[in-house]
């Protein structure tokens, strides 16, 4: 029973405010059609330029990232370029280094065919 004087009482409150809305309403049926559609169209312009806007932030974010990572790129480029070079470098010091013992050495020792100071 008491499920249906609830709903009752629901019933009675939704026609007094339907009633309310009608009579105290202040604009025409029209009139509120036509303010809810301007409304929706200025709702609709509104999000149409926050994502614009949303875009092109994005596309300056986007244009920054790729000019950050091509700097990064060029950067460890340089980087591996000159670990190289001193790489190189290293290894023709070694060579010499290796050449210049090996003939230290057989200069001392007296190679075949060589003269040296104590073995005249």
């Amino acid at each position: 029973m008491e499920e249906r004087s609830g709903f009752g009482y629901f019933l009675l409150g939704l026609g007094i405010g339907i009633a309310a809305g009608i009579l105290w309403a202040p604009r025409t049926g029209e009139e509120t059609r036509q303010l809810i559609a301007d409304k929706a169209g200025e709702g609709a312009d509104y999000l149409r330029n926050r994502a614009q806007e949303g875009s092109e932030y994005v596309k300056g974010r986007a244009d920054d990232l790729k000019q950050s990572a091509s700097d990064l790129y060029e950067r460890g480029r340089s980087t591996v370029s000159r670990q190289k070079d001193t790489l190189n470098a290293a290894v023709e010091a070694g060579k010499q280094a290796y050449r210049d013992a090996v003939s230290d050495v057989k200069s001392t020792t007296g190679a075949p065919g060589t003269t040296t100071p104590g073995n005249v």
